[in-house]
């Protein structure tokens, strides 16, 4: 195990938004056998698997032993005929889509970003939209987790399939994942379609809207009745190609670099929030374009945020929404971030946010720097009202105590920890929060 880890050096570690730091010694691990090892060893320490950084809670935080799985051997294996591929855990999503496509295959589904690790996505839940689908998780079809004790299982529907189901969002409470087997679909294309529209208009007809396509995606802009309604849906053809200058004018300059300089001007002038978002919402033009699934799922972030999401039954998203206007107005700050709205369908998955229900998952957002915590809590506060359950990997405020009543295999999830990690080699002070000592 020797270079492995490194006990002499701590190092620095933050987030991708900058919210959230720690110092501790980090873990290299090669192999399994090498990672073993290296819980075995703590031996009443704490260990933490860490990938990519996009979660904004302090789920990955520890002073214990940084686990850096980034190294960590597996294999990758696919299989064309099953559709399914077996890749690292450590490997970021946007290498696992282009791996995907060298061989004709995609994910069902993605969230809007690709730099997360495998099993960091499917650790806390990551989503897309769409109403037949669920999380990134329900597309698991076999893993290997290394548990507490060092015990490394094999898991999927036929083998361990308490485990399986329950570390498909294990919120790295379980063990640490090596391995992801994911079932996939042929590659396919999708036909993007962006348009202003009137809040009034959507909460009449969300539904169909929601019904009628594969994918949809809102965001209303706060101090506005505006939002933008994308839709994305297969067609058949690669017909309709986004120009490069375009897709740079839209995605790399607008939405990144004049959107960071018009984040820092809000800041700097809180009166003219307001004016610069209805500015943006009617500066919206209509787009539509095709391209390969991966590519328009998937958008640069280069503006840094800090992030709130709450997925909700889907029927009280007409509830939510009406109330935001009120609840931000009353803030004694500026919000300039637009509010996002995505929709999920039901799953079997124990701390999946979708357990049991098709959701709606309602996203808020703050420029880096800018105050937050008052316009969080007040949305986690009507969220929580309408039986709304927190991304694992967003900020939230919510404790085991008061989770428990919204996930019916809660208890369940608990005790296969305590059986899986019986000397919380894994904890820290988020899961202590979440799920309990």
């Amino acid at each position: 195990m020797e270079g492995a880890v490194n006990a002499s050096r701590v190092t620095d570690w933050r987030n991708w938004a900058g919210n959230q730091r720690a110092a501790s010694r980090v873990a290299r691990p090669g192999s399994t056998d090498e990672l073993v090892e290296i819980i075995k060893a703590a031996a009443g320490g704490r260990v933490k698997p860490v990938g990519s950084g996009h979660s904004f809670t302090d789920i990955a935080v520890t002073d214990g032993i940084r686990l850096d799985v980034g190294a960590l051997a597996g294999r990758v294996d696919v299989d064309r005929v099953l559709r399914r591929v077996t890749v690292p855990a450590g490997m970021t999503l946007a290498t696992l889509n282009a791996l995907l496509a060298t061989h004709g295959l995609a994910l069902p589904n993605l969230g809007d970003i690709d730099a997360q690790t495998v099993a960091g996505a499917i650790s806390t839940g990551t989503h897309g939209t769409g109403a037949a689908l669920g999380c990134l998780s329900t597309f698991v079809a076999g893993l290997t987790l290394v548990t507490g004790t060092g015990e490394v299982l094999h898991c999927d529907a036929r083998n361990e399939p308490e485990v399986f189901a329950a570390a498909c969002v294990g919120l790295g409470a379980l063990g640490v994942l090596t391995e992801v087997t994911l079932q996939c679909v042929d590659a396919f294309t999708l036909r993007a379609h962006e348009r202003p529209g009137r809040v009034a208009d959507v909460l009449r007809g969300w539904q169909t809207l929601v019904a009628e396509n594969d994918h949809c995606d809102l965001y209303w802009f706060p101090y506005t009745d505006r939002v933008q309604i994308k839709t994305n849906n297969r067609v058949p053809a690669h017909d309709r190609p986004l120009p490069g200058w375009r897709g740079w004018l839209d995605d790399d300059f607008l939405a990144n670099t004049v959107f960071a300089g018009v984040c820092r001007l809000g800041r700097a002038v809180p009166a003219a929030v307001g004016p610069i978002n209805e500015i943006s919402a009617r500066a919206l033009t209509e787009r539509v374009y095709t391209g390969r699934s991966d590519a328009v799922f998937c958008t640069p972030r280069r503006v840094r945020f800090t992030e709130m999401e709450y997925g909700l039954p889907r029927e009280a998203f007409p509830t939510m929404l009406g109330a935001l206007p009120g609840l931000i107005d009353a803030l004694p700050f500026k919000v300039q971030f637009p509010v996002e709205v995505r929709f999920t369908a039901a799953d079997d998955l124990p701390l999946s946010h979708g357990y049991g229900r098709e959701n709606v998952y309602i996203a808020v957002h703050q420029f880096a720097g800018a105050p937050y915590e008052p316009y969080f809590r007040a949305v986690e506060d009507l969220a929580r009202e309408l039986g709304g359950r927190p991304h694992w990997g967003k900020l939230h405020y919510r404790d085991a105590e008061s989770l428990a009543p919204v996930y019916p295999r809660f208890d369940e999830f608990v005790a296969l920890r305590d059986r899986l990690d019986p000397h919380r080699v894994f904890a820290n002070a988020y899961l202590e929060r979440v799920l309990g000592r």
